[in-house]
């Protein structure tokens, strides 16, 4: 895939920035092209001066002389890997961030065509190809007609016939590249479904096993394998047939080149030595062809890396350094906020107005497929508006840097997912291992405290990939809390309560009353009337439209049934929606 000209300053500056490695690692390479003709010099001295000579010394002297240029031709070349090496890594580290924080991103930006789109695995690509043996090719190439005019000054006869070898061999070359370049992309493009596929069988191996999901997706599967496995059958036909017919070429160019220098010599047109020196010469000459056939995948791959990841990062483009604001207190506006979900233009939300002060606690609630979990990804800034602006203290959520923003923001989405780490790490927002006042005080405010308490190592116990080692409550319960770690003002709960039960649920009142007793704001999706618990004003979502916003005793008199009583509560099992759906 081609980047279609598109540049990206972040890929363009690591690449300028490893400029004065590859200068470097060009002068060596320099000195070990040189170094080559070591072999070649020697086998004409020896057939044409220790030979005819019959002088031990010289062949000792010669020999001694050879040696060490070939100990330093070594050591050199070593030099040359390792500093390839370095070069790689530093690329890597300079981008490893930036890259890791886009591909966490891409989902928000690309929605579900970010899932073909996989940043760190072609970061891994380009700084693969640069510590190998790749880009020796490149620095290697262009002294391929060094070594043509060193044996054209050997006889131009040999120098014609080598010319023309190493031309057709190179045009082999050149067509293997062409030919094998669309199956090398549609190879890449379906291993990245291959591994998509089961990857999301992994994630959801409960309902894999529980719905007989399995054979099914295994034959998706092999669907999928077997066209990924066609690719490289071609791409593996292309570069072995031109591989192999390269092969061909140059052992039966070597041996022409010898035959004619025996010719030659019987003309009395050439030494003896010229034979040998011509021979070892085409073959050095055409060394830099034989590393591009053997690292010819890695070669495609790298620039098919480079050019994803170049287009990536030039359309998602860099991050912009902004001011650093003063930590909101006193408000939450929305101005007609319009959002579409990411890769989509079609809005989902439309025209949404509200304010809330600090202090406030406010319910979303509509029916299923209204607009309340769209609504609310808004308001934290996980999606983009289309128009219209969230603002904390009259500052847009653009306007803030997403790391000190996130200080002041705690959320709780619908599904909630914990990291491979202790509770304290997820509750603490892995902020690291100083802040158990931070971690206890979230624990306290979420009511959960002695819960982790009981847990096999209390905050230090893992909880698994996703929190496989809660249960569905406990792992929302480690999710409110750290929604409310550190105090942020903004805290936005969407279905909080849809796996607590009462004891839960008087836990997530309490923290509710907490956040607004000092200060912040609470906003929550609800379903279930309990959540509606110390709530002071409601936001009723309709078609992705506001239906109605006023005072919790307001919106309830007049949009929904008239709200239970705590016994009616506890025994309520009736969604709420379907008392708004009437009203669309």
């Amino acid at each position: 895939m081609s980047s279609g000209g598109i540049r990206s300053p972040d890929l363009r500056g690591a690449m300028l920035g490893a400029v004065p490695g590859l200068v470097g690692v060009g002068v060596f390479s320099a000195v070990i092209n040189l170094l080559a003709l070591t072999g070649s010099v020697y086998m004409l001295q020896i057939y044409d001066r220790v030979l005819p000579s019959q002088s031990v010394p010289t062949l000792v002297g010669f020999t001694v002389g050879m040696l060490g240029l070939y100990a330093v031709y070594g050591l050199l070349d070593f030099v040359r890997l390792r500093l390839l090496v370095r070069i790689g890594n530093r690329l890597h580290k300079n981008l490893q961030q930036r890259v890791f924080g886009l591909s966490l991103s891409l989902p928000l930006i690309g929605g579900q065509d970010a899932n073909r789109i996989q940043p760190l695995r072609d970061l891994d690509q380009i700084r693969g190809f640069l510590s190998g043996l790749g880009p020796t090719v490149i620095f290697d190439a262009p002294w391929i007609p060094f070594y043509l005019l060193i044996i054209y000054l050997l006889h131009p006869a040999l120098g014609l016939l080598a010319t023309s070898g190493a031309i057709i061999v190179v045009l082999l070359t050149v067509i293997a590249e062409v030919l094998g370049r669309a199956s090398a992309a549609r190879a890449s493009e379906t291993m990245v479904s291959q591994r998509n596929l089961a990857d999301s069988g992994r994630r959801n191996a409960e309902v894999v096993r529980a719905m007989g999901l399995s054979g099914r997706l295994a034959r998706r599967w092999s669907e999928i394998n077997h066209a990924y496995l066609t690719h490289q059958e071609r791409l593996s036909d292309i570069v072995g047939a031109t591989g192999a017919l390269s092969r061909a070429l140059r052992m039966a160019l070597q041996s022409s080149v010898l035959g004619l220098g025996a010719y030659l010599v019987i003309g009395g047109e050439a030494s003896p030595g010229v034979i040998i020196a011509s021979s070892i010469l085409l073959g050095r000459s055409l060394a830099p062809v034989d590393a591009a056939l053997a690292n010819w995948r890695g070669f495609a791959a790298f620039r098919q890396s480079y050019s994803q990841l170049a287009k990536v990062l030039a359309v998602v483009g860099g991050h912009e350094e902004v001011m650093e604001l003063p930590r909101p207190q006193a408000a939450l506006a929305v101005e007609d906020l319009t959002i579409a979900p990411p890769g989509q233009q079609k809005p989902t939300v439309a025209n949404v107005s509200f304010s809330l002060s600090g202090g406030a606690g406010m319910a979303i609630v509509g029916p299923s497929g209204s607009g309340k979990t769209t609504l609310v990804r808004a308001l934290v800034g996980v999606w983009q508006p289309l128009r219209g602006r969230v603002r904390l203290d009259e500052a847009s959520l653009d306007q803030w840097n997403s790391e000190e923003l996130g200080a002041h923001v705690g959320y709780l989405p619908q599904d909630v997912e914990l990291f491979d780490g202790t509770v304290a790490d997820n509750i603490s927002r892995f902020g690291g291992k100083d802040d158990a006042k931070g971690v206890l005080a979230a624990a306290r405010a979420a009511g959960i405290d002695k819960m982790i308490m009981r847990l096999p190592n209390g905050f230090q116990t893992r909880v698994g990939e996703g929190g496989a080692a809660l249960s569905a409550g406990q792992r929302q319960l480690v999710g409110l809390a750290r929604a409310l770690y550190g105090d942020p003002f903004l805290v936005v709960l969407d279905e909080p309560n849809s796996n607590l039960d009462v004891d839960g649920d008087a836990a997530l009142a309490g923290a509710i009353l907490g956040v607004r007793r000092r200060g912040g704001i609470v906003i929550i999706v609800a379903h279930r009337p309990s959540a509606l618990t110390n709530i002071d004003k409601v936001l009723v979502m309709s078609n992705g439209m506001l239906h109605s916003f006023g005072s919790r005793e307001e919106v309830l008199a007049n949009v929904i049934r008239p709200f239970p009583t705590p016994a009616e509560r506890q025994a309520s099992v009736v969604p709420m929606q379907k008392g708004v759906s009437g009203h669309a």
